[in-house]
């Protein structure tokens, strides 16, 4: 079994255009990391990170005999002063889309170097643990933020991987952590979603419940949506590195509004609120906002204007609280006319999975 050249490797994936390449062994990796914060619920009700942990964290038990990681990366930062209340990385076409097409692309062009070459990758919806696999591979180092910084482009990258049966004539090594004494993202997180350096509870974070929660949002966290309806950046804008990152990848820029048609992330809250349902699946096909769902993304968008108290947007606000057929949908337009009046909230208050008290503050 042949011995891959680590430069042509690292030329293929280059020439499909991912931004950072990096190549580590395929060793398993340690499990504590990541059974000790299953084990303490930061996981929420993402059940499915519960399931297939041996191969999470054992390459050679998702692709027999694998030998090495390709660790990939594409730079996503936006121009400054773009405004939208979507996170960064979801303004443009959904990077899974990206990455698979450029995987596709590298796998061929490995394959011209050796045909019975085996392979598996995948972006963040299978297996492997891109971020870790990434700081291996030298591409950078995994922040306090829990993001992978990287000395060029900070943390406005998205990652994928590729498992290869085949050794490399080099590997990468891991490149020093470098956040010091900084803690600007622990600090700066609205709803104190860090209980420790390294460690996001996604119980208590904006991106995990604007994205992944399909039911109500605690009460003790509602108003860090403000200005957020999907995601959220806090903890990457105030790090040092991502102040003067790189230009994006150019095929992650969101679409330039027109007159006939405003991308979904440039929509404010008060519009996302009147879309019907399928306005919003054809504005937010081909984009990671389909990740929300109609009412999750409506129901993020009262959570803000509940935030920002405008009273503006009252009238529709209190027809959605009695009239809209969403559950979900009604209790934030109940807690976003409580905010706007001024007056205690009437909100359910769970915990997001539909039953129990709010977090506390």
């Amino acid at each position: 079994m042949q011995t891959l050249s680590a430069e042509a490797v690292r030329a293929a994936a280059h020439a499909v255009r991912f931004t950072l390449v990096g190549l580590a062994p395929a060793a398993p990796l340690q499990p504590e990391p990541l059974t000790d914060w299953l084990g303490s619920g930061f996981a929420a009700d993402m059940d499915w990170m519960h399931r297939r942990v041996a191969e999470r964290l054992d390459p050679g038990k998702v692709l027999a005999g694998a030998r090495t990681v390709i660790a990939l990366a594409i730079a996503y930062r936006r121009a400054p002063g773009e405004r939208s209340r979507v996170a960064k990385y979801a303004r443009g076409g959904d990077y899974h889309n990206v990455h698979r097409v450029r995987l596709k692309r590298l796998r061929k062009r490995l394959l011209e170097l050796d045909d019975t070459l085996e392979t598996y990758a995948c972006v963040d919806t299978g297996v492997a643990m891109e971020k870790v696999w990434a700081e291996r591979a030298g591409l950078g180092f995994i922040g306090k933020n829990g993001l992978l910084i990287n000395a060029v482009h900070g943390s406005w990258l998205t990652l994928s991987v590729m498992f290869l049966d085949r050794a490399v004539d080099a590997y990468d090594v891991p490149q020093t952590n470098l956040c010091g004494d900084c803690t600007r993202c622990l600090t700066s997180c609205p709803t104190g979603a860090f209980p420790r350096p390294g460690v996001v509870d996604a119980r208590r974070c904006v991106a995990y419940h604007s994205i992944e929660n399909r039911d109500v949002v605690p009460l003790a966290l509602r108003r860090g949506f403000a200005g957020r309806v999907f995601g959220c950046d806090v903890c990457a804008d105030v790090c040092p590195f991502n102040g003067d990152a790189a230009a994006e990848d150019a095929q992650t820029a969101p679409p330039t509004p027109t007159a006939e048609l405003r991308p979904l992330a440039a929509l404010m809250p008060a519009q996302i609120l009147a879309l019907t349902p399928s306005e919003f699946e054809q504005l937010a096909a081909g984009t990671a906002l389909a990740r929300a769902q109609y009412d999750g993304l409506r129901r993020n968008a009262l959570l803000v204007l509940g935030s920002a108290r405008d009273r503006a947007v009252r009238p529709l606000v209190v027809t959605l609280s009695r009239d809209d057929p969403s559950p979900v949908v009604r209790d934030a337009a109940a807690w976003a006319l409580a905010q706007i009046d001024g007056a205690p909230s009437s909100g359910s208050g769970t915990d997001g999975r539909g039953g129990g008290p709010a977090l506390p503050s």
